[in-house]
């Protein structure tokens, strides 16, 4: 996991990650760096988000509490990387982003968005699979690699002052919230 460090600062915190109807990339991005692959064999690189657990949660004294029973989850959608196929020896020459992906909370989504709801906490998850062909992703062998600093919650607007200011401090997009004036709206 790249950025290992600013996963842990969040992870101390709880991640969290907005959700929007347009969809909304995530923060901190999702980046590996591969290793051990055959370089000559094709592989596709995926990535999906699953629930955590079967709970509900309510932000509540500055903390994250169960709230209840999860709600219905939307059928899972798999992200495949935008440079699968490749050679194992590509895949091993720079971290692989997912920054593309984007979280979206509207059910109808037509861009292929994962689709998640809010107040409900998630698990990303990386596959790595040997197949040099989308259609033969079903019958290839694969693996399953899961960093758990990375799970979070999911939120229409950030509950945690903590976290909103770790996202202005280390993301260079988020502009909306700083206090330079650029972004920032009167009240």
């Amino acid at each position: 996991l790249e950025a290992k460090e600013l996963w842990d600062q969040f992870h101390k915190l709880g991640t969290e990650m907005v959700i929007t109807k347009s969809g909304r990339r995530m923060f901190p991005p999702f980046k590996v760096r591969v290793s051990g692959l055959d370089k000559k064999a094709k592989y596709i690189l995926l990535m999906d988000i699953v629930a955590a657990d079967d709970c509900r949660y309510k932000f509540h004294n500055s903390r994250w509490m169960v709230a209840g029973k999860a709600d219905p989850e939307m059928p899972k959608r798999m992200y495949i990387h935008p440079d699968s196929p490749a050679t194992g020896e590509q895949w091993m020459a720079k971290p692989v982003a997912f920054h593309k992906l984007k979280l979206t909370n509207n059910i109808s989504d037509k861009h292929g968005f994962t689709i998640l709801n809010s107040m409900h906490k998630y698990q990303p998850r990386f596959h790595i699979v040997r197949a040099n062909d989308i259609l033969k992703l079903p019958y290839s062998t694969f693996r399953t690699y899961v960093f758990p600093e990375t799970d979070f919650i999911a939120v229409t607007a950030y509950q945690n002052d903590k976290i909103t200011q770790l996202k202005i401090d280390n993301n260079p997009f988020a502009k909306g919230f700083r206090d330079t004036g650029n972004g920032r709206r009167e009240k």
